[in-house]
C-alpha cells in the first residue's frame, strides 16, 4: 500500500483476516497513535509494558507510528490524515493515546470519525476492580462487568438544526401536519437507530458472553419512553439471541417460568433493563449484571459511571471493535495542562493494550499485564491520583511501568 508520508516497517507481518476470524503472525506490524496531551507520556509507557509481555508469550510486537490529532495537523495539515486511516485498514489492529477534537477543525470529534470512517460498530469496554485502587463502593470487586456500547447511530448519527434556523421551522412546519406540536423556539434533534446495527451490536455481545462463559446479557435501554428507537432496540435483540443463539439463551422470563430461577448449565440469560433504573442497578445488585449491550448515549453514560464504581477513568481501558478491525484506547481525554509531566497514570492505557492483546488471541500475555498491573498497585507503588487517597510510594508514568514490567518478571 502506498502512503504519502508514512513509512511501514521493512520487519513484521500484517495481520489477516480470513473466515471470520483474525490471524495473527508473531511478529505483527500494530500501528499506534501517540495522541494529544497525555498521549505522549501514557502511550510510550504502555508500548514498553507491552513489549515486555509479548516477550515473555514469544511474541514480537513491530510498532507503526501513524498520526491523529496536532502532531497530524503539523505533519500533514490534516488533524486525521487519510495516510491514518489506510493504515489501520491495512493492518487491522491499532492502539491510541487520546486525542483532543480540534475548535473548528471541521470534526465533530476525531475519535467518532475513526470508529464510523472504519465502522468499529462495538465499543466495548470491560470494567473490574483493580485491588488497591480507591473505589467509593464498599465491596468493588462485585464490579466485573463488559459494556458493548453501539458506537455508529443514535446520537454518533445525530442531526441537529439550530433554533430559528430554515431547516428547523420547515420540519416543525412539517411535523404540524402529522399532528405533531413543537414550539417554535426550538433547536431540532433527531437520532436514527437501525435494526441491522442493533442486532449486529447484540449479535457481538452474546457471543461474546458465550465464549467467554458469563452468565447474561443486558439490553439496557430507554423503551418505555422512545418506543420505536430504544424500544425497537429492546426488541430487536431480543429477536437475536431467540433466532440466532436458541440452544444457547434463555430470556429472564423463561428462567424463572420454566426453570424455576436455576440457569440452565451452558447458557446465558437475556434480559433488559430502563436505563435510569440501570445506574442504581449497578450500586445495589451490582454482582447480578455481566455483559451489558446499549444504544451510543446510554452506552457513554454507563461506562463511563461504571468506571467511577472501581476507581474512575484513569484506570479504564476501552476497544472499538469492528468486522476483523479493532482500535484500543484509555476511556480517559488529553489532559493537557498534565502533558509532558511524567505524572499521570498510564493504567488505562497500559490496560487498553490488554484488551488488544485478548482481541488478537494472546489470552497469556493479555492475563500476564493485567496481574503485573494489580501487583504493582497493591503493592503500594502508585502515581499521584491514587497517592493522593491512600499514599504509598508514588512514581511518575514512566517509573509506574518500569514497575509493572519489573513484576512481570516474577509471573
Amino acid at each position: 500500500m502506498e502512503f504519502e508520508k508514512l513509512k511501514p516497517p521493512e520487519e513484521g507481518s500484517k495481520i489477516e483476516y480470513a473466515d471470520g476470524r483474525l490471524i495473527v503472525p508473531n511478529n505483527p506490524i500494530i500501528p499506534y497513535i501517540e495522541g494529544d496531551g497525555i498521549g505522549r507520556d501514557v502511550v510510550p509507557a504502555a508500548l514498553k509494558v507491552l513489549d515486555a509481555a509479548a516477550e515473555k508469550i514469544g511474541k514480537e510486537i513491530v510498532w507503526f507510528k501513524i498520526y491523529a490529532g496536532e502532531e497530524a495537523y503539523r505533519l500533514y495539515g490534516s488533524y486525521l490524515p487519510e495516510d491514518t486511516l489506510k493504515a489501520i485498514k491495512e493492518y487491522r489492529v491499532a492502539i491510541k493515546g487520546p486525542l483532543t477534537t480540534p475548535v473548528g477543525g471541521g470534526y465533530r470529534s476525531l475519535n467518532v470519525t475513526i470508529r464510523q470512517t472504519l465502522d468499529l460498530y462495538a465499543c466495548v469496554r470491560p470494567v473490574y476492580y483493580i485491588e488497591g485502587v480507591p473505589s467509593p463502593l464498599k465491596n468493588p470487586e462485585k464490579v466485573n462487568l463488559v459494556i458493548f456500547r453501539e458506537n455508529t447511530e443514535d446520537v454518533y448519527a445525530g442531526i441537529e438544526w439550530p433554533r430559528g434556523s430554515e431547516e428547523a421551522e420547515k420540519l416543525i412546519e412539517f411535523l404540524s401536519t402529522l399532528g405533531v406540536s413543537i414550539r417554535k423556539d426550538s433547536g431540532i434533534g433527531i437520532k436514527p437507530i437501525s435494526e441491522f446495527a442493533t442486532k449486529r451490536l447484540v449479535r457481538l455481545a452474546i457471543q461474546y458472553a458465550i465464549d467467554s462463559g458469563r452468565k447474561s446479557v443486558t439490553l439496557v435501554h430507554k423503551g418505555n419512553i422512545m418506543k420505536y428507537t430504544e424500544g425497537a432496540f429492546r426488541d430487536w435483540g431480543y429477536e437475536v439471541a431467540k433466532e440466532e443463539f436458541a440452544d444457547k439463551t434463555v430470556t429472564e422470563d423463561e428462567l424463572w417460568n420454566e426453570y424455576g430461577g436455576k440457569q440452565p448449565e451452558g447458557t446465558v440469560v437475556v434480559k433488559d433493563r430502563i436505563a435510569d433504573n440501570m445506574f442504581q442497578q449497578l450500586l445495589t445488585r451490582t454482582d447480578e449484571y455481566d455483559v451489558l449491550a446499549m444504544p451510543n448515549l446510554n452506552g457513554d453514560y454507563m461506562s463511563d459511571f461504571a468506571a467511577g464504581l472501581v476507581g474512575g477513568l484513569g484506570v479504564a481501558p476501552g476497544s472499538n471493535i469492528g468486522d476483523g478491525m479493532g482500535v484500543f484506547e484509555p476511556v480517559h481525554g488529553s489532559a493537557p495542562k498534565y502533558a509532558g509531566q511524567n505524572k499521570v497514570n498510564p493504567t488505562a492505557e497500559i490496560l487498553s493494550g490488554a484488551l488488544m492483546f485478548e482481541y488478537m488471541g494472546w489470552k497469556e500475555g493479555s492475563e500476564i499485564i493485567k496481574k503485573s498491573v494489580e501487583m504493582t498497585i497493591k503493592s503500594g507503588t502508585v502515581t499521584y491520583d491514587i497517592h493522593r487517597h491512600v499514599g504509598g510510594k508514588l512514581v511518575g508514568t514512566r517509573e509506574f511501568a518500569e514497575a509493572v514490567v519489573e513484576n512481570m518478571h516474577s509471573l
